[in-house]
């Protein structure tokens, strides 16, 4: 097992790539905790972890509230004891709009959530790693939208915070090193979670984008949980700083 005795939290743990990262971490040895908005919703999909009972924890948690965020983190520690890896995977995203016509309610959520939110849980966890002197393990979960701009889709409030990021990686990887702490960062492509299952449901939907994939089929949830599983254990040791993108080959193709 590649997270043995591991103590996880896993933010945005409802979601179908958060729920899967939590799966594939208990299969592989970890504890998680799972945190969300939602303490009903929580539960409900933390009944779908084999063995839910003894290996995770659902903990209803808002990462916009700083109050919340230091109270779940303090709570996790009192039980556990420490925390060996966070992954950042809430995030939020908007329905298309020319940016001209964005209020400052409509740009608040994202920034809120995708940017400050993560901030906030990363800070007060950092606090707790850095207490304890045994090092840590940061994972965010990003997006190919850091890099490029999809042409007729409007988002990009959205791709900014996701570019910010990736920076954000980069910053942490090379401020706590010496402190043997590590943060890394999967930016996925098309999966099939979240927004995107609806389109997915129409065979000519489905077909546009798959025919847009150099790998020619739309990722899964489990693609991106594979990776996080990686980048957690100790095989990835020597690899901090990094953005991975599990894309099928997108990124690096014209289209």
């Amino acid at each position: 097992m590649r997270l043995k005795d591991k103590i996880a939290i896993v933010t945005g743990a409802s979601s179908d790539i958060g729920l899967e990262i939590s799966k594939k971490f208990v299969e592989e040895g970890a504890k998680v905790v799972l945190l969300g908005r939602h303490a009903e919703k929580l539960e409900q999909v933390r009944k779908s972890i084999p063995d839910y009972l003894s290996k995770t924890a659902a903990i209803a948690c808002d990462i916009t509230n700083e109050a919340q965020v230091i109270q779940t983190v303090n709570q996790i520690m009192d039980h556990y004891g420490r925390i060996d890896v966070l992954v950042n995977n809430a995030g939020t995203i908007t329905d298309p709009i020319h940016f001209h016509e964005m209020q400052d309610k409509d740009w608040n959520s994202l920034v809120d959530t995708n940017l400050f939110g993560t901030f906030r849980i990363t800070k007060s966890v950092l606090i707790k790693m850095l207490e304890n002197k045994n090092g840590g393990n940061i994972i965010n979960i990003g997006s190919i939208s850091a890099e490029r701009a999809i042409p007729k889709v409007h988002l990009t409030v959205y791709c900014t915070t996701k570019a910010a990021i990736n920076m954000f990686t980069k910053g942490l990887a090379v401020e706590y090193a010496r402190k043997n702490i590590r943060c890394n960062c999967i930016n996925p492509g098309i999966v099939n979670a979240g927004m995107i299952k609806s389109y997915l449901d129409y065979p000519e939907a489905r077909k546009v984008l798959e025919d847009k994939q150099p790998i020619n089929r739309i990722g899964q949830p489990e693609d991106v949980a594979n990776a996080a599983v990686y980048l957690a254990s100790d095989e990835a040791k020597w690899i901090s700083g990094a953005i991975l993108n599990v894309d099928g080959g997108k990124s690096a193709s014209e289209g």
